[in-house]
């Protein structure tokens, strides 16, 4: 095997080698197509046994699932999400055996003063950099990441690779991570520290790394706080419609320019590009699916695409207070854009569950 067609960390588990080479091998094959959260809650229920928001609506689960581990550093049960960790870890395993990719997001707290990572401080990172004041803690934190990704062992023995992507949006200000919060060297530093730690020092093998900033012009741009190609594997970033997409389409613009210097620089540098995070919330336009979305894909080549999730703000109250809500980026059953989305599933361009597993990504 070539050494180009190894992910970053050389001693990656045979199951996470292969999902990197087939991730790039079946560019061409389509978009796998992914949910956050798909498995545990929706338009109004939580945790029902076997259900999903998309196998509602198509009949067939998602090809890429994503999951988020904020509030972990705080030893709660539950993430920002309300979603249980003894539950998630078991959701996890699931859609690795349906045949589906897993990725992982971290919305860590403010470890100087403790707030959400929504908060806007400036010179956090500088603390928990070798030699400030938080550096301990925040590799304490790192650790209980580590606890958890290490149990997730598949009923077979292996461990279930994972694309983790820790402090996305990076070129956005609204992380205590973000561009005008620390120094482009700080944070190529940050994600340098926590990728080493993570493969070096804890011994985690399965793991994929994502760097992943917000919306972006040009390559420079991208690529000015990346930590470098022997950490990262995946090249993405996360773009939400806004505004009123009946009459602007400067997102069908915007997408289809970022994708295609994506695309650019992962052939460039050897790596697997993504669209990471996106959505129209509630879906008021009802041919969103096919007019903004599928066209701003076009005919760019990219592994995959994931979805925000469905029925609830980030509220990190326990499972049993959550309060349900309507706020959605899937259509439901009846919903005015449920007849685009299956157009759209129609058309050929995504891979779903059946589709992902029909490629046997974690096969040689």
């Amino acid at each position: 095997m070539a050494q180009n067609d190894f992910p970053s960390d050389k001693k990656a588990s045979p199951a996470t080698v292969n999902l990197y080479r087939n991730l790039k091998k079946h560019l061409d094959n389509g978009v796998l197509f992914g949910h956050q959260d798909d498995l545990a809650y929706g338009i109004h229920w939580f945790g029902d046994k076997d259900r999903s928001n998309l196998n509602d609506l198509v009949g067939e689960y998602p090809a890429v699932y994503g999951w988020e581990l904020g509030r972990l550093e705080l030893d709660a049960s539950y993430n920002l999400d309300s979603v249980a960790f003894d539950r998630m870890r078991e959701y996890i395993i699931e859609g690795y055996k349906k045949g589906g990719v897993i990725t992982i997001s971290w919305h860590l707290n403010n470890p100087v003063n403790g707030k959400s990572a929504w908060d806007d401080a400036k010179g956090v990172v500088k603390e928990i950099l070798p030699g400030g004041t938080k550096h301990q803690l925040y590799l304490s934190w790192v650790d209980k990441v580590a606890v958890f990704l290490n149990g997730l062992k598949a009923p077979t023995g292996e461990m279930v690779p994972v694309i983790f992507r820790p402090f996305h949006e990076l070129t956005g200000n609204w992380f205590w991570w973000g561009q005008d919060r620390c120094t482009a060297e700080e944070y190529k530093q940050l994600m340098r520290m926590t990728i080493t730690y993570l493969r070096d020092t804890k011994q985690l093998h399965h793991l994929l790394y994502a760097y992943n900033t917000s919306g972006f012009k040009t390559k420079e741009e991208f690529m000015l706080r990346y930590p470098g190609h022997d950490l990262i594997d995946i090249l993405s970033f996360d773009d939400y419609q806004y505004g009123d997409a009946s009459k602007d389409s400067s997102f069908v613009k915007n997408i289809d320019h970022q994708l295609g210097l994506l695309e650019s620089l992962a052939t460039e540098h050897n790596k697997i590009p993504a669209w990471a995070e996106t959505g129209y919330e509630k879906i008021p336009y009802p041919k969103w699916w096919t007019e903004s979305m599928l066209k701003a894909i076009g005919q760019h080549r990219i592994s995959y695409v994931l979805i925000w999730r469905d029925g609830g703000l980030v509220t990190g109250k326990p499972p049993r207070e959550f309060a349900p809500s309507d706020t959605h980026f899937l259509p439901f059953p009846t919903h005015t854009s449920e007849s685009d989305f299956l157009k759209m599933y129609f058309s050929g361009k995504f891979l779903f569950q059946k589709g992902a597993a029909a490629l046997k990504l974690y096969d040689k």
